[in-house]
């Protein structure tokens, strides 16, 4: 381990302190490792709060859609499941009763109740690229929307990536995909602080500002002899990835963002802690990621994902649904609050939302099954139309009656919000073929943008 060796009380030139440094496990400049946890482009210099960003909030394994905010009172008691539905603060639309908070500011949210086309897959994919991943596949793959970001728009803040995921390494990993370049290459790939053992773990140690320096003009002719040398075109994001590295290491931004030490702790206390404990082979149940989310927004990031829980409730669905709804409830209530007493709201979008829903009928063993006919998302922010219901299901929840909404109607209303067309928007594959971000037949859901 390094640490960047500093006087006592000496503060870098933007006023961190020497114990408040980004600790960055496993450096080897020489060998670029630090640059390759960094995978985002660098760009000009913005105000921080001078760009528009997306959170992705992802309910991995698939979440109970009739029993969270299309309940179905009317249905027969082995569709129904145990749970009341109650009102809301807009008149007409009830969801499930341990959503209190929710239902106090539903004005401020969205809900489309009937989102078909799933894949069928235990994994983030469709949730993170508007594509279905058995589908065709241009070389490299489809990139997510936290790399087209990188891509299209590059860094606001020096030393803070365009995109982060904040989900750990999962034992089932597509749950804990923070979403994956694809054909736009490793230097639009998210930073995953949480991915290689925790942000705790990264330390520099017993190095100065100027030993590091030199070292960066000692890497230089390596990497270039190594660049020559290369005709795979795998050393191209190399320089990126480096002058990111020692933007990291030189600044104090993302350092402050994840340390919520420097937060106000009635703030703190409204988003809760959580569990930081992995749940069985899906992600935590961390409540501050909500926080840190907001707050790496606010210093620069474009696109932040994160996951919450494991929802593959096969059995114990009521169960399970008694321990985890009412801590959605205030993860998610409270992020949206502060979006709105920050002012962001117009410029910040929040999606929530996993790889499918389940199945009408409960089982054997109180649970519910995949379902990929129909799910539900919720959305708020990014000056969207809110306090409304899209699309309906049938009696029994199994399939959409009204209005059916596809993954990429969701992200080309997200990109809509964000100020990209992403009808027109290209993006270039590895063969230099330019590829829509979204098909043209996919516009934005005009109940939200209209």
């Amino acid at each position: 381990m390094l640490t960047i060796a500093a006087q006592k009380g000496e503060a870098f030139c933007d006023g961190m302190t020497r114990r408040g440094f980004l600790r960055i496990g496993g450096l080897g400049l020489g060998g670029a490792s630090l640059p390759k946890l960094l995978q985002a482009e660098s760009a000009t210099y913005r105000k921080p709060r001078d760009h528009k960003a997306v959170i992705m909030i992802f309910l991995a394994g698939g979440p109970p859609h009739q029993d969270m905010w299309d309940l179905k009172g009317e249905a027969p008691s082995e569709v129904r499941g145990e749970f009341n539905p109650i009102g809301t603060n807009v008149p007409g639309i009830e969801i499930c009763e341990l959503f209190p908070q929710m239902a106090k500011m539903m004005d401020k949210f969205s809900i489309i109740r009937s989102m078909v086309g799933a894949g069928g897959g235990h994994d983030a994919v469709q949730c993170l690229t508007g594509r279905k991943p058995q589908g065709p596949q241009p070389p490299g793959g489809w990139p997510s929307i936290g790399s087209v970001l990188s891509k299209l728009s590059g860094q606001t803040s020096p030393g803070v990536p365009s995109f982060l995921g904040l989900s750990p390494k999962c034992k089932h990993d597509q749950w804990g995909d923070p979403g994956q370049p694809g054909f736009l290459g490793p230097s639009h790939a998210a930073f995953s602080p949480f991915r290689g053992g925790g942000k705790e773990d990264m330390v520099l140690q017993d190095i100065s500002i100027e030993r590091l320096a030199d070292r960066r003009a000692l890497l230089r002719p390596f990497d270039k002899f190594r660049r020559d040398a290369d005709r795979s075109g795998a050393m191209e994001g190399l320089d990126t990835f480096t002058e990111q590295a020692f933007g990291v290491l030189t600044s104090s931004r993302l350092a402050r963002a994840l340390d919520l030490g420097t937060e106000d702790p009635k703030i703190v206390a409204r988003y809760g802690k959580g569990t930081d404990k992995l749940t069985a082979d899906g992600p935590w149940k961390r409540l501050d990621q909500f926080l840190m989310a907001r707050r790496l927004v606010e210093a620069g990031a474009r696109c932040v994902t994160l996951g919450f829980s494991r929802w593959d409730w096969h059995g114990g669905n009521f169960k399970r649904a008694r321990e985890d709804f009412p801590l959605l409830d205030q993860g998610i209530t409270a992020l949206v609050e502060d979006l709105h007493a920050r002012g962001m709201d117009k410029d910040v979008s929040v999606i929530v939302w996993g790889e499918f829903g389940r199945t009408p009928k409960i089982n054997k063993d109180a649970g519910r099954d995949h379902w990929p006919k129909v799910s539900t998302a919720l959305l708020a922010g990014g000056g969207m139309n809110h306090g409304q219901v899209i699309g309906s299901t049938t009696r029994d929840g199994g399939e959409a009656n009204s209005r059916p909404v596809e993954f990429p109607e969701v992200f080309s209303t997200l990109y809509h919000a964000l100020g990209i067309d992403a009808r027109r928007t290209t993006v270039n594959d590895l063969s230099g073929r330019p590829r829509f971000l979204v098909e043209s037949e996919h516009a934005p859901i005009p109940e939200l943008v209209g």
